[in-house]
């Protein structure tokens, strides 16, 4: 069901605080997480040994735990405290800190110009304003790093009905709909959906250049896995995963930050 009202909580602990367990279970191996986008999201990311990485809204930490084996050290956080010990527990003995924190809000622990990557996977469909998101990863970015995201397909969500709702592709729309594949009961999630120019627009307002765009399709896994999710999958995709390089700002340029005024935007 779709709703235009904007909500001042997060939508993503909302959601995942009801069913956090259950989503570390079965997302390890669900096909449209680890058979889809979770290989797509980190290839895009590339060698990471002796990086320093931030995995932003990390969940349980299944990146958190690959780039970590990859060689990399990682910072990671979660604005749901249930996902916190989950995500330690994942990466116990390796060069992973995690600590929750919001995405939505500054993230004033991290110093500026201090990782090599970022990796926000499947979490800022959950975030109303993307510009201040992207603003504080332009700060804690260093000059030339990577930053890979992943979403909801603007126009596979855009043509389901759940969550359109009545507005145009061009609106921003909050829905919610039950998720099957996560146990009973069914888990109620919230997101947004919204036109793929906002999301890029908001990459460009803040200091980062794009450098590739995935539209993934399925591994071959998931013929035996799925093989009615793989036939979908394989004639559109359900999510998009983005690459940006951060590009130098003139001095008196900085990038928005979560308590920005930037006119539309409201915090």
């Amino acid at each position: 069901m779709a709703d235009t009202n904007e909500a001042d909580e997060s939508l993503g602990l909302a959601a995942y605080s009801t069913f956090a367990e259950r989503y570390a279970t079965f997302a390890q191996t669900k096909p449209h997480n680890a058979l889809y986008e979770r290989p797509a999201t980190m290839a895009l990311l590339g060698e990471v040994t002796g990086l320093r990485v931030l995995d932003a809204g990390c969940g349980p930490g299944f990146c958190s735990e690959k780039l970590a084996r990859g060689g990399a050290t990682v910072h990671a956080f979660d604005v749901t405290p249930e996902m916190i010990p989950l995500a330690r527990q994942r990466c116990v003995g390796l060069p992973v800190e995690v600590r929750t924190g919001d995405l939505s809000a500054p993230l004033d622990w991290l110093p500026s110009a201090s990782f090599d990557r970022i990796v926000c996977s499947l979490a800022l469909d959950y975030v109303r304003h993307l510009a201040p998101v992207f603003g504080e990863f332009r700060r804690v970015a260093r000059p030339g790093a990577l930053l890979v995201f992943s979403m909801g397909h603007p126009m596979r969500d855009w043509n389901d009905v759940r969550c359109r709702g009545d507005g145009t592709y061009f609106d921003t729309t909050r829905f919610g709909m039950y998720w099957s594949g996560f146990g009973e009961p069914k888990p109620y999630v919230q997101g947004y959906r919204r036109p793929l120019a906002d999301i890029l627009n908001a990459l460009s307002e803040t200091g980062w250049m794009l450098d590739r765009v995935v539209e993934p399709k399925p591994l071959d896994d998931m013929k035996v896995a799925d093989p009615r999710l793989f036939e979908e999958l394989s004639q559109a995709p359900g999510f998009i995963c983005i690459r940006a390089r951060s590009i130098p700002l003139s001095p008196e340029v900085s990038p928005p930050r979560g308590d920005s005024s930037i006119p539309g935007v409201t915090t």
